[in-house]
């Protein structure tokens, strides 16, 4: 049985219907802190720092493993910083304390680009680098990565990883991170032609497709306990694009729809990132590989995006 804490978010919920799809609508339990409109039974209210509630729900399906997702995303953290590393450290200790006492047999924990900063490589970022996040949301990532490695030397947890690069998805809408701006402008693209982007023009950051991402996360939770090698967290690539190219990809399909750029806070964000990552380590372990690029991405992004707002 499987178990989605925060399968009301941008991942959760895809990842919530491609798991169902795989093994059956019953097999998978969707978990949030509230209901979600479109998660059908069973669904499960869950507050993730609610440590005595979470081992009730999996005590009550036989949870073996679970899909860690809940985490407040880092340009919303900047603004609630207590809370967000409450939210995302406490939560995820209650999740590997339950792998630890053989409850569970398997995790798996998001991390992100956003545990790297100013002083990481900005070009081709490998595996091992310098991690020094500037970011609550980064801080909290970095901190979770070594809990993870932590939990599986000493106590022989099965937690796996992925620092996921910028998401984007037509199924949901952005939810308060820095590279949400690539969500957006899709969405603004066919309702008004134009798109203010928070971002400067030339500000290159990592990207993937979501069915690219929730593809790679279920390949890695599917892949053999030798296979990974890595117990902190994979870097993971496909795209890497500012938003002057999305723009332009756009342009492709839309003539007409035109950007301008009012940079805000999260400009410092995205600056402390890197602009490309090496994923090597993912491809060689276990066969890692993405099917999109910008184009076709921007060209089944606007697809979709039609038909769910009745437009041809």
């Amino acid at each position: 049985m499987i178990l989605i804490i925060g399968a009301g978010g941008q991942v959760g919920q895809e990842l919530t219907a491609n798991l169902r799809e795989k093994h059956g609508r019953d097999k998978v339990v969707a978990s949030d802190i509230r209901e979600i409109e479109g998660l059908d039974a069973p669904f499960e209210k869950l507050d993730a720092m609610d440590g005595s509630r979470l081992r009730e729900i999996v005590d009550k399906y036989g949870v073996k493993e679970v899909y860690h997702l809940a985490a407040l995303l880092s340009a919303t953290a900047e603004k609630q910083i207590k809370f967000a590393w409450e939210l995302n450290m406490q939560s995820l200790f209650h999740v590997l304390e339950l792998a630890k006492e053989k409850v569970i047999d398997k995790i798996f924990w998001p991390s992100s680009i956003a545990v790297f900063g100013p002083t990481t490589p900005k070009q081709n970022t490998p595996q091992e680098t310098v991690t020094e996040p500037t970011t609550v949301y980064g801080i909290s990532k970095l901190a979770g990565e070594r809990w993870c490695e932590y939990y599986a030397k000493k106590f022989g947890v099965d937690v796996r990883s992925i620092r996921y690069p910028g998401l984007i998805g037509y199924k949901t809408m952005p939810g308060g991170g820095t590279t949400d701006y690539a969500v957006d402008i899709y969405h603004q693209a066919l309702e008004n032609g134009s798109y203010e982007c928070f971002l400067e023009e030339g500000t290159y950051l990592p990207m993937m497709y979501m069915e690219d991402a929730i593809r790679a996360t279920i390949e890695l939770m599917e892949a053999a306990p030798e296979k990974i090698k890595v117990r902190s967290s994979y870097n993971l690539s496909a795209i890497s694009f500012s938003p002057k190219e999305v723009a332009e990809s756009i342009q492709r399909e839309i003539p007409d729809f035109t950007i301008s750029y009012a940079p805000d806070f999260r400009q410092k964000i995205a600056e402390s990132w890197p602009q490309s990552i090496n994923d090597s380590k993912a491809r060689e372990d276990w066969n890692w590989k993405e099917n999109y690029n910008l184009d076709k991405m921007s060209s089944d992004m606007l697809l979709h995006l039609k038909a769910q707002k009745g437009l041809k």
